[in-house]
């Protein structure tokens, strides 16, 4: 005798829709979902349109109550402060899902598509789906407002270098550059001999006054100015002042330094030539070849001038040149240079070709000059120096020329110049005719250097052709693997064409 087993999978009953007749499952309300929903909106309260503020200066949201943050197009940041625009009305329901809906960059829209949950008519719970559209409207904040004003600032970096050339500003603006660190300035001044730095707030300023001393043998003061005071809330108002100097010394300065400081760098000469100003000093004595490095502190600490300025450089015509193979080198003596040879060299200047008047000289050029080529120097022997180390040497332990560097065709190194350099957006005032001249030297200088090039960023310049890396002189170029693309961002967040403080 066999007994049957009954299935034990039962489908549900159903019933009909209280409204419509529609079988239904059951559920609380007995009521369809198409009839529920024609019945109960449950976004009811949520507003489907909302402005939210945008700053085209800045690239930023207005955050309630007093708040600008920076946020990108469709991400986490700019759902969150969308959804706290309608905080309140979503409190009431169950937030489900948000994300964006795209839309055109240029359309000035932004569209959230939502997803909630209520519970409704005796426990039934109700999921809905719709897009709240958020307008932005412009608005400048108040940083961008002061930016614009032109005069509100709370801090400021004056940068000062007595010097008659600006090779160390135009080096220092492209480590500026480099590292961003002109983004946070209201205002950039330039003046005779230096540079002033605005800001909105003492930390921006601060951390400027710690870039630079990173970047050059500096020294510096602060001081601060009470503008206004609220005796009832214990508040106070100060504008803040940074003097900063730096070091007197440009690239190609012949300088003497005091007899304690070279026996300290290891006995070398007093008469050096400055062949560097990075974060410190770069010093060789073209008699021996030896390098020091010279920080700020033992800077302040032992002060030494320039001899000449760049003014006083006259051209001469190398004779005879020979190479220097065995130096003796004294007790205790520094570290000798690498990257250059000792020659000996009998000069003229073009000036005085028609004498046989003549200059023997000791040159750290060695490896550069071939009798018959031009050579930049400075005649010690026939300038008045008013320098008080100077004035204790002994005759014979001061050179008659020093060479600086060798001399090429300006014109022609300029016409095959195919790079360029990003300047920042200064306000110019009494500017000097010679700035042209001197910003052209420093282009110069960056072909001759390695070492200052890898601080700088240079970019192609797609309007020179390119051409070999070496001219018919043998002058020397930047080879095209070191330069950059030059990029334009014409575009910002919105669409609007972004500002920028480089130019």
């Amino acid at each position: 005798m066999e007994y049957m087993t009954e299935s034990t999978d039962r489908t549900p009953g159903h019933i009909l829709c209280c409204e419509c007749g529609v079988p239904i499952s059951p559920n609380p309300a007995n009521i369809c979902v198409a009839c529920l929903r024609s019945k109960v909106d449950i976004s009811q309260g949520i507003p489907k349109q909302v402005s939210i503020s945008f700053c085209k200066q800045c690239q930023r949201y207005f955050q309630p109550p007093a708040t600008w943050i920076q946020c990108a197009l469709e991400s986490r940041e700019l759902l969150a402060l969308c959804l706290k625009k309608i905080k309140a009305p979503l409190s009431k329901v169950r937030l489900v899902d948000a994300g964006f809906v795209w839309t055109e960059p240029h359309s000035k829209r932004l569209k959230v598509k939502l997803t909630i949950q209520k519970e409704v008519m005796n426990g039934a719970i109700l999921q809905q789906v719709f897009v709240v559209d958020y307008v932005v409207q412009p608005q400048m904040c108040g940083d961008c407002h002061r930016v614009e004003a032109k005069d509100f600032w709370k801090a400021v970096v004056q940068v000062r270098q007595k010097t008659l050339h600006k090779k160390t500003f135009y080096y220092l603006e492209q480590l500026i550059l480099k590292y961003g660190m002109h983004q946070n300035t209201l205002r950039i001044k330039e003046i005779h001999d230096g540079l002033d730095f605005y800001y909105s707030s003492k930390q921006h300023a601060q951390k400027m006054v710690e870039f630079l001393q990173c970047t050059s043998p500096c020294r510096y003061k602060a001081s601060q100015r009470l503008i206004s005071q609220d005796i009832h809330s214990n508040t106070y108002n100060y504008k803040s002042t940074f003097s900063l100097e730096i070091v007197p010394i440009c690239k190609d300065n012949v300088v003497c330094l005091s007899p304690k400081l070279a026996q300290s760098l290891g006995n070398m000469n007093q008469i050096c030539v400055c062949i560097r100003v990075t974060s410190a000093i770069h010093l060789i004595d073209p008699n021996t070849l030896q390098v020091a490095d010279i920080d700020g502190s033992t800077f302040w600490s032992h002060p030494f001038n320039s001899l000449c300025h760049p003014k006083q450089l006259e051209e001469f015509i190398v004779m005879d040149c020979s190479i220097v193979r065995d130096l003796k080198r004294s007790a205790g003596a520094g570290m000798i240079s690498k990257k250059h040879t000792l020659g000996e060299v009998w000069v003229q200047k073009t000036c005085e070709m028609n004498t046989d008047k003549q200059y023997f000289c000791r040159t750290h050029l060695g490896h550069l000059l071939n009798p018959g080529d031009l050579v930049l120097g400075f005649d010690l022997a026939n300038c008045n120096l008013n320098d008080e180390h100077v004035n204790k040497m002994k005759s014979d332990r001061v050179p008659d020329v020093v060479l600086i560097k060798k001399s090429y065709d300006h014109t022609k190194r300029r016409r095959r110049r195919n790079w360029k350099l990003k300047e920042l957006a200064k306000d110019r005032e009494n500017m000097d005719t010679d700035d042209e001249r001197q910003y052209q030297d420093f282009l110069e200088d960056l072909e001759e250097d390695e070492a200052i090039r890898k601080n700088v960023n240079i970019y192609r310049d797609s309007t020179v052709p390119v051409e070999s890396d070496t001219d018919d002189e043998g002058a020397p170029r930047i080879s095209l693997a070191e330069m950059l693309e030059d990029l334009h961002i014409s575009q910002g967040a919105t669409g609007e064409e972004g500002e920028s403080m480089m130019t």
